[in-house]
């Protein structure tokens, strides 16, 4: 499968809710680590991601991947992301995201995937309290901080 292929059939199973073609797109080792949930590993976790975790409070998932870039490795790809929040409070509003999806390939399936993903325009969207908002970047950015390759940065 080339690399057009897999990312429209990357972004086609999560928009049409099919979490078993979304996790066959993944070595049976494959990991997802999703911006908001965590990490994901396997085919039956993976469907699961899918199915319930990201329909749990939203439908209407539009995903496209934008100028792709791969080595046959490492495939590299800016993404825009949205769907129709089911929080009382967002009042049925469409959040959007801008971001990186970073995977590692084997055999031309994906063995792990990241994301680097602009998510505090979402939370306005879909109009979480600026505490909820604040409370939610304050996580995001001690999960960065944790990060191995991050520990010459936190040097003074």
């Amino acid at each position: 499968m080339n690399t057009a292929t897999m990312l429209r059939a990357f972004c086609d199973a999560v928009e049409q809710r099919n979490g078993k073609a979304f996790a066959e797109l993944f070595t049976e080792d494959g990991v997802y680590h999703d911006v908001f949930y965590g990490a994901f590993t396997g085919h039956a976790k993976i469907a699961e991601m899918i199915d319930d975790w990201f329909y749990r409070t939203a439908t209407d998932f539009r995903w496209d991947m934008h100028a792709p870039v791969s080595d046959g490795r490492t495939l590299y790809a800016r993404y825009t992301f949205s769907y129709r929040s089911t929080l009382q409070e967002a009042e049925g509003a469409r959040a959007m995201f801008e971001g990186v999806a970073i995977m590692q390939l084997r055999d031309g399936k994906i063995t792990e995937y990241h994301e680097v993903a602009n998510t505090a325009p979402a939370f306005v969207d879909i109009k979480f309290a600026p505490e909820r908002i604040a409370k939610i970047i304050a996580r995001q950015g001690a999960a960065l901080k944790a990060r191995p390759e991050m520990k010459r940065h936190l040097v003074e």
